[in-house]
């Protein structure tokens, strides 16, 4: 009896440990929010204790875990590769690799972008040129692998293919970006095969272009959207098949008024679809008017709502209502909220993230979700460029854990606050030596352990008390 009982305390530790694995973009549930606790509530004056750190090839995708897996996307030379390591070890596993002669045009690093997504049995990567594979997540065997750019018509992206597929049930849906209608498509998990494809010229041709205006767009940081938008109301959608439509943020899954949906945050606005079909229900035009822009955060739904945001051009933030028709109503406009290509956490009704387009205007924030009311505002800001680790955040990125925000700024800042949404609480930092700028993926944790990437640079740090 004593052995049995035994054998069920260590079966149900184990799943406790596995519980909190972070296996996608974003953490377990795909909004930078872990469960664990039992963190550290301030760093050592050296920093938390180093577990290993590794020299990798380039590229900004988080790493994902998954059953003591780490799985790494990167650029080695003149390859993607898929790397396996064991995640408190480092010690290497298995290895996946194909070519790639991706050259990102604005001079930014050539790797990958996209997080891998882990499954029970399967690990989906989606490469810089649109490559999309399939492989065993136990042996990195590939089952299936398509070549987006070579099988639908996509136009060339500003830089390189950055939003992350999502699985829902049976389905991977991938924002390909494909022309005329084929910006999203869904495949079958276990196979690749398509099941459907949707987006694009049937939805969005005479749609409003909200926000495309001079009228519309020049207002005050701190003043909500209050102009008369009949012009915008006026400009309607005439598409055209050379027209951009994938964007760098990742579908969000959620349920609105009983039915399951997908959000997807277009180059041209924000789409709500059925994910088990494409069919949409309603598109909602949300971009900026000069051609050298993108979205890159992703939608934050909560309840009937969801908020948009991006940093290009005074673009600025959009809270949506989802009313009992399946349609759009825009509840309010504002700039408080500038979000470059981190997703800000939702708490309590607040949301703490990083706004500003650029080094020199980068601010963190916490704002009401509801009424889009600042609540308090730290300048991050720094020259462009001035220095490899700055002592500012930047524009950072943050998760949620424990009760803490932990930021990591884009010069390897690392920092633990309180979600406060009363006061700025800062309760530690401490620059990571291995990392610098940019460190623009967001941090990700698991079982206790952070594990933290830049540009070159992986390292594992206990996070635990």
């Amino acid at each position: 009896m004593k052995k049995s009982f035994s054998i069920v305390a260590i079966l149900l530790a184990v799943n406790s440990l596995l519980a909190n694995d972070w296996p996608q973009f974003l953490g377990p549930n795909r909004n930078g929010i872990s469960a664990e606790t039992g963190l550290l509530d301030k760093f050592p004056e050296s920093g938390p204790k180093l577990v290993w750190e590794k020299q990798i090839g380039t590229g900004y995708s988080a790493p994902s875990i998954r059953d003591g897996k780490l799985i790494l996307f990167h650029r080695v030379a003149d390859e993607e590769v898929l790397e396996c390591i064991d995640a408190i070890s480092a010690k290497a596993v298995w290895r996946y690799a194909y070519p790639s002669k991706f050259q990102d045009p604005f001079g930014y690093n050539n790797g990958p972008r996209c997080t891998p997504l882990l499954a029970e049995k399967f690990c989906y990567t989606f490469g810089a040129e649109g490559m999309l594979s399939c492989v065993e997540l136990a042996t990195g065997k590939l089952v299936w692998q398509r070549n987006t750019a070579r099988e639908w018509d996509i136009p060339e992206a500003f830089f390189g293919v950055g939003s992350t597929p999502v699985l829902e049930g049976d389905l991977l849906l991938v924002m390909i970006g494909g022309q005329p209608n084929s910006g999203v498509v869904g495949l079958d998990a276990k196979t690749g095969k398509t099941i459907w494809e949707s987006v694009g010229e049937k939805n969005w041709t005479g749609k409003p272009m909200l926000g495309f205006t001079d009228s519309y767009q020049q207002r005050q940081p701190s003043e909500k959207f209050s102009l008369s938008r009949k012009a915008d109301e006026e400009t309607k959608v005439a598409w055209k098949t050379s027209e951009k439509q994938a964007s760098y943020a990742t579908p969000v899954l959620a349920t609105v008024n009983g039915k399951r949906r997908a959000f997807c945050l277009m180059r041209q606005g924000l789409v709500m679809l059925d994910p088990k079909t494409g069919v949409v229900d309603d598109s909602f035009w949300y971009r900026a008017r000069v051609e050298e822009s993108v979205n890159a955060a992703n939608p934050v739904v909560v309840g009937d709502k969801v908020m948009i945001s991006s940093s290009y051009y005074r673009n600025g933030s959009v809270l949506l209502k989802i009313n009992a028709q399946q349609k759009f109503e825009e509840l309010w406009r504002s700039l408080v909220l500038e979000i470059h290509f981190t997703t800000p956490i939702i708490q309590d009704g607040f949301l703490f993230g990083f706004s500003g387009r650029n080094e020199p205007d980068a601010r963190f924030r916490c704002v009401e979700f509801a009424s889009g009311k600042l609540m308090w505002d730290r300048d991050e800001h720094w020259s462009p460029h001035s220095a490899a680790q700055p002592d500012v955040y930047g524009r950072g990125s943050a998760i949620l854990a424990d009760g803490k925000l932990i930021v990591m700024g884009e010069g390897g800042l690392l920092g633990l606050f309180k979600a406060n949404p009363q006061k700025v609480e800062e309760l530690s930092r401490w620059q990571v030596p291995q990392l610098h700028y940019p460190t623009w993926a967001a941090p990700v944790l698991a079982n206790k352990k952070l594990y933290l990437r830049s540009e070159d640079h992986l390292v594992c740090l206990e996070l635990g008390k």
